[in-house]
């Protein structure tokens, strides 16, 4: 019998920066019973400083430039919280997220890298795009390129506030980029308040790399130090002011305020203060790595190469703090080797006092960068780090103890009450209904609602295992999915009873799992003024959670699957492709943005799209779930004896969707819906399409199908997308059905 180690410790990490990176990978191939780890950063995939620059100048595309954190945590079987950080709770072991409740850690480690500081020059911060954050610093840069390219005739000026390295192979790839697509020569501006380039590189390096600019016609302004800026103008403390269409700032680097605020000692510039084992000198239950951390006893450049060795020692003192062992210390080395990219596949590179340049230094920063990033691209199959759950006898990590089933394998009574009282307090007071008699403030066995004498009610039951590593954000999505049932009969909600079981875990570990789950869920019923007036709870070996819901509807209004009409049209409101993306996940073949867009469509409730097409006259409806959109659909064909004609093309799609099926993945449940293919007239036509197999993907908090009045599905289409369904089609007729003839057909 396999034993599942329950959760008594959480490690969580703040960044996805490279030491992070590095750590995670390591976890996964040597893991830690009985250790939930949990990445908390801002973006699913993050760049790799190395390859960041040959990316603006169009070497590398975006997957080759960037660590897609998603997938990597998925193989280290990790919960990644997607947020911003924006404080500490050092007294209560707690992180600050800006958009969900605190998490709670036993242990922390911070690599959020740096920003370059702009804050004390007057419209730095309003007017110049920073070079960190990289997401938003990229954003701008393709806007940029999508700008010129759709007017390459038009003169372009740029200007870069800041000539150390950063700055300095910025404004080089930025040349090398801009001049394949404006037909006009690139005028760049470069800003350096010191007299010569480079200041940390020794001359030579300063001195090559300035007479490239100049070759290049990039116009240097040494000694020049930006005091103000304004839209379009940069304005020097000589008085010297260049107008110009972006700015860009590369200056010097700085922290967040929060990390000061916390109470953590930091240098004079806000950086964690860290020993020699990277922990904090003043809070031993945090680490910090990579740009964010200053070593007291080993002050070094911020550089990504710190950030790159730091990752191995950061796991190792990590996991021995975890396992009660002493720390080991990492001292730095005083020389590294910088390799330049000059933006045209050649380099420069600086050690000490020697700078040389050739192109193939580029080949080998090119391999250098390229094999340091298979570690994260090429992973390996799960099952082949996957290690027994049964601790070794020899370690601290306590023995898992027995767990019972007869007692209904329930949470503590202790536990639940604590948390329903988080809960209580965080809601509204709209909370409290007239018409729930009986709820979570009673202490009786059931909970009681009233039910209006011209209403009839309308019940429905969801529960799934969860598919993303996040009970925060798994119990939007489940409470959006189990709500869909009641929008798509056109009812409202009225009350929710949840459905909780909570993996093996000490205690305060599972009352914190249990909080994270009922918080998401309360934040989906508080939007639609559906009270949570009870449910039960129960551990198992994973998270599973669901909702049965009641709502209440005037018998003329409800919506039913047998009320399409011929002449009507079929009105579908969000995309398809959850089912075979999450698969992908599994598997480590799904890229993170592309999980991202399916979590985006799925946190979308239905309710607001089921009002607007019941404004707009739909006469029948239902949600696409499991079964998938040609599942539902004959569902309505066989009860309204009709027949339909799909058009294939127009039915949206989610970003990587088609690439997953087009890698043969699909979901579990995908076969069995395969079978509906019986039904469609012209199979033999269309079955090899490479978008055929979507049909028949099972689909998670999917969107709602609608029948409604052929002259009024425009202005229908128009107001969902208003709404934010933006992706709302429309995406067949409804005939008359013919004898003999199966009754869907594909329009390609």
């Amino acid at each position: 019998m396999q034993v599942t180690s329950p959760i008594f410790k959480d490690l969580v990490l703040v960044g996805g920066g490279h030491s992070h990176a590095i750590a995670l990978k390591m976890f996964a191939m040597k893991p830690l019973p009985g250790v939930r780890l949990t990445l908390i950063s801002e973006v699913s995939h993050t760049p790799y400083s190395g390859m960041l620059p040959g990316h603006v100048a169009g070497i590398y595309d975006y997957d080759e430039s960037h660590i897609d954190l998603r997938r990597l945590a998925q193989f280290a079987q990790a919960q990644v919280y997607i947020d911003r950080v924006i404080g500490l709770d050092l007294d209560n072991n707690k992180v600050i997220c800006a958009n969900r409740p605190d998490v709670a850690f036993d242990l922390l480690s911070i690599n959020i890298g740096s920003t370059p500081a702009i804050i004390s020059v007057p419209g730095a911060a309003e007017y110049a795009i920073p070079a960190k954050p990289v997401p938003k610093f990229l954003s701008a840069w393709n806007q940029l390129l999508t700008d010129v390219a759709a007017n390459p005739e038009k003169s372009i000026k740029i200007a870069i506030v800041g000539g150390g390295g950063g700055g300095v192979e910025l404004a080089l790839a930025m040349h090398s980029r801009l001049d394949k697509f404006s037909k006009q020569n690139p005028e760049i501006h470069l800003f350096h308040s010191g007299s010569y380039l480079l200041p940390n590189y020794n001359q030579w390096v300063g001195h090559r790399l300035q007479k490239i600019l100049t070759q290049r016609e990039i116009q240097l302004h040494l000694s020049e130090k930006v005091c103000q800026v304004e839209p379009h103008k940069v304005i020097c403390e000589s008085n010297l002011v260049i107008e110009c269409d972006r700015i860009f700032w590369v200056t010097q680097a700085s922290a967040p305020t929060w990390l000061q605020a916390s109470g953590l000692a930091t240098d004079t510039k806000g950086f964690i203060g860290v020993g020699d084992t990277l922990q904090s000198v003043s809070h031993p239950q945090v680490f910090a790595a990579g740009d964010i951390a200053a070593m007291v006893n080993h002050p070094r450049p911020k550089a990504g190469v710190f950030a790159v060795r730091q990752g191995k020692p950061l796991f190792n003192n990590l996991r021995r703090t975890l396992l009660g062992k002493p720390l080991k210390p990492y001292k730095p080395q005083k020389q590294y080797l910088s390799l330049i990219g000059t933006g045209d596949k050649s380099a420069i590179a600086s050690w000490g006092n020697f700078g040389c340049q050739s192109p193939l230094l580029w080949h080998w920063k090119d391999r250098i960068d390229r094999q340091f990033m298979a570690r994260f691209h090429n992973l390996p199959e799960m099952s082949a780090v996957t290690q027994s759950k049964i601790p070794n006898p020899k370690s601290k990590i306590p023995n898992p103890p027995m767990r019972c089933a007869g007692c209904g394998s329930k949470i503590g009574s202790t536990t639940l009450e604590r948390v329903l009282h988080r809960i209580k307090l965080e809601q509204p007071e709209s909370a409290n209904r007239e018409d729930i008699l009986i709820g979570l403030d009673a202490p009786d066995d059931a909970a009681v609602v009233k039910v209006p004498a011209d209403q009839v009610m309308v019940h429905t039951l969801d529960y799934f295992r969860s598919l993303i590593n996040d009970p925060f954000i798994f119990a939007q999505i489940s409470a959006n999915h189990c709500l869909s049932d009641i929008f798509a009969m056109g009812a409202t909600p009225q009350s929710a009873l949840a459905i909780v079981t909570i993996p093996y875990a000490w205690e305060k570990k599972q009352e914190e799992t249990l909080y994270q789950l009922l918080s998401g869920a309360s934040k989906v019923l508080h939007q639609s003024e559906t009270p949570l007036v009870g449910g039960h709870t129960t551990e198992g070996a994973e998270l599973i959670f669901g909702l049965s819901c009641n709502g209440l509807a005037y018998p003329n209004q409800l919506l039913r699957k047998g009320g399409m009409k011929p002449g009507q049209v079929l009105i579908l409101t969000k995309p398809l492709g959850t089912g075979t993306l999450f698969a992908a996940d599994m598997r480590l073949k799904a890229k993170g943005r592309w999980i991202d867009g399916g979590v985006a469509s799925m946190l979308l409730s239905n309710q607001a799209a089921a009002k607007c097409l019941l404004k707009y006259g739909t006469t029948a409806c239902t949600d696409v779930t499991g079964f998938g959109l040609l599942g539902h659909l004959l569902e309505m064909i066989q009860a309204s004896q009709v027949a339909v004609d799909l058009d294939l093309e127009a039915i949206p799609v989610l970003e990587g969707a088609l690439e997953t099926l087009q890698m043969g993945i699909v979901s579990s449940l995908h076969p069995q819906n395969l079978r509906a293919s019986r039904q469609i007239s012209n199979l033999s036509q269309v079955r090899d399409l490479f978008n055929y197999p979507l049909l028949f993907d099972p689909q998670t908090s999917g969107g709602l199908l609608a029948a409604i009045p052929d002259e009024r599905a425009g202005a229908c289409v128009a107001s969902l997308k208003t709404l934010g369904y933006t992706q709302s089609r429309i995406i067949g007729r409804v005939t008359l059905p013919n004898q003999g003839i199966k009754p869907i057909s594909l329009i390609v």
